[in-house]
């Protein structure tokens, strides 16, 4: 295989294990091999939209054996790309959430407008034998802009989120634009059977895409291959961090201070599609349900900040704050609160010290591409006395972590009950569920995703 080129929207240090999600995931494949990254700086600048080389320069920076490459965006740019299109129209809409979205005809200008402007910055940049990578729902159409510029290298397209059904899909304005977009890729890779079957039917249904063989479909001139590809963690490095000071740490003061209850942890992102609103109605009917889990249960939920210039993310920013104040007041003692809720990113570091300490952990999102901090919780466990994983059948992790209890968010009874079991769960069953959970995150760990799709993407027919 010829230079790994990664493409997503942000780009971090691969040496820097502080940092979360996509950066953790990729920085094992590109330490090992090297390469390029190529992505926006996170800057924002006040040129005009749509600024095309020489006017706007290519920041070039070495991190170990990888070359970073960024460019800054103007305001117009980021506003429609990032903000309008990308979290306004196809993160709702790719979650579910059609009621959020706004289909403001002019985002998708700046959508494929940005996309253009980053396909002719990367070109210039690219070798011969270069294999590249494609990251997530922003850049879905940039394979299109390269093939146009006369880019020959295999391309292959990650979806970190999940793929709506068809019909969902299809509330999209140019919607058949954005998918045949996908057709220029050799390879795209999904998270989860269902999203997998959603494309298929989508592609079929909605473009006339005839089957080419298992995983291939033809339109037109073009033939993609499409696979599942669930992303991994790297449990050993995971399971490391849980022994270094800064877990160890977090790992002793949640145990001291939290000694005479049983803690539930859930740890996200501040947004509408983890399921926030009601993992706090479930835990409040816990409450009202069982009464030995007063004064007994705290529920610890942590809620980073997440696009907060957003108007849906105020909304939801409130309304948890509301459910948080109405549990304390009417369950709280003097010397319990129910639940501490921390709108704040808490260091990757501590983390794996914090999901230790925990009982049960409360992974429930209405929708998710995967859900990492599933796999970091089972990693982290101490395996002689585990605690239980209470998952969404909603979240990509639940197709292969089938030892958690499964449960439906939205049915706030139910999940309550769920919480009730773990709670409750003896010991030799909690064993036995950790150890076929961790055994199955050790099988399909970070770098079985790399190389599989990476082994996927170098043998696709072209």
């Amino acid at each position: 295989m010829g230079r790994l080129v990664i493409v997503s929207n942000r780009v971090a240090d691969p040496r820097k294990t502080a940092a979360g999600g996509l950066a953790v995931a990729l920085a094992d494949v590109l330490n090992r091999t090297g390469g390029l990254w190529f992505g926006w700086s996170g800057r924002i600048t006040e040129h005009e939209a749509g600024a095309a080389p020489p006017d706007g320069p290519v920041h070039r920076q070495q991190a170990g054996p990888v070359t970073l490459a960024t460019v800054d965006l103007a305001r117009a740019d980021h506003d429609a790309y990032y903000l309008g299109y990308a979290n306004g129209v196809l993160w709702p809409v790719f979650h579910y959430r059609l009621d959020l979205a706004n289909f403001d005809a002019g985002f998708i200008a700046g959508y494929r407008r940005v996309n253009r402007m980053l396909a002719q910055r990367l070109l210039p940049l690219l070798q011969p034998d270069d294999v590249i990578w494609i990251h997530d729902y922003h850049l879905i159409p940039m394979a299109a802009e390269l093939r146009a510029l006369g880019c020959t290298q295999r391309i292959g397209f990650f979806l970190h989120i999940p793929l709506p059904p068809p019909l969902i899909l299809a509330a999209i304005p140019a919607h058949d634009w954005l998918v045949r977009a996908l057709f220029e890729h050799d390879l795209v890779g999904f998270q989860s059977e269902a999203d997998l079957a959603h494309f298929s039917r989508y592609v079929e249904t909605e473009l006339g895409a005839e089957p080419a063989g298992p995983g291939r479909w033809r339109l037109g001139e073009r033939t993609v291959r499409a696979g599942t590809f669930p992303i991994g963690i790297d449990v050993d490095e995971f399971a490391a961090l849980t022994h270094a000071p800064e877990a160890r740490d977090m790992y002793t003061r949640m145990r001291e201070e939290y000694s005479r209850r049983r803690l539930l942890i859930g740890v996200d992102r501040l947004d509408y599609s983890k399921g926030l609103p009601q993992r706090l109605r479930a835990f409040r009917e816990l409450l009202l349900r069982h009464p030995d889990t007063r004064n007994s249960a705290t529920l610890i939920q942590i809620a980073s900040p997440s696009r907060e210039s957003v108007l849906a993310y105020n909304d939801i920013l409130r309304e948890m704050e509301t459910l948080c104040g109405a549990i304390n007041g009417d369950f709280g003692e003097l010397d319990w609160m129910p639940v501490r809720y921390i709108h704040r990113t808490v260091a990757r570091k501590r983390l794996p010290g914090l999901y230790r300490a925990g009982r049960v952990a409360l992974v429930t999102p209405l929708r998710d591409g995967m859900n990492l901090v599933a796999k970091e919780f089972v990693a982290a466990q101490d395996p002689a006395d585990p605690g239980v994983l209470v998952l969404s059948r909603f979240a990509g992790a639940a197709e292969q972590l089938r030892e958690a209890i499964l449960v439906n968010p939205y049915d706030i009874e139910a999940t309550a009950q769920a919480i009730q079991a773990a709670l409750q769960m003896p010991v030799q069953e909690r064993r036995a569920r950790h150890q076929a959970l961790l055994a199955g995150i050790r099988r399909q760990d970070v770098r079985w995703w790399c190389d599989t799709f990476l082994g996927a993407l170098s043998s696709a027919p072209r």
